[in-house]
């Protein structure tokens, strides 16, 4: 490879052994910090989010240095939700007989259960 490139054998050797430039080593370390971050958002941030939350931190970079090292390290934001499919002309969901049509009084605990928002998704579960 030395003979393609035109390089003797001992710049390629001496470059190896060279230890990281100072921004590369900073690199590396807000790397880290990204990646901790986005960890605890529950891999949810983005990039803006994740410089804010470096400032709380009291790092000093810029929207920008963040936005490159995310991509490098594979960050990225998680976007909405999927589509549901009988919203939007799919099929639609089976719908539920109205058993209780109405009737909240009932005679015994533990006999009637109902509920009003089931399909909203959160990250808790």
């Amino acid at each position: 490879m030395c003979h393609v490139r035109m390089v003797h054998f001992s710049g390629v050797y001496a470059w190896l052994k060279e230890p990281l430039s100072p921004y590369a080593q900073e690199d590396m370390r807000q790397t880290d910090l990204i990646q901790k971050a986005w960890a605890d958002s529950g891999k949810v941030y983005g990039y803006r989010k994740l410089h804010d939350d470096l400032l709380d931190q009291g790092e000093i970079c810029s929207e920008n240095r963040v936005a490159r090292l995310a991509n490098l390290a594979g960050i990225s934001a998680q976007i909405g939700y999927k589509r549901r499919p009988g919203r939007y002309g799919g099929k639609p969901a089976v719908v539920a007989d109205n058993t209780l049509d109405r009737q909240f009084e009932v005679e015994a605990p533990d006999v009637v259960w109902i509920t009003d928002i089931t399909c909203i998704k959160t990250h808790a579960g």
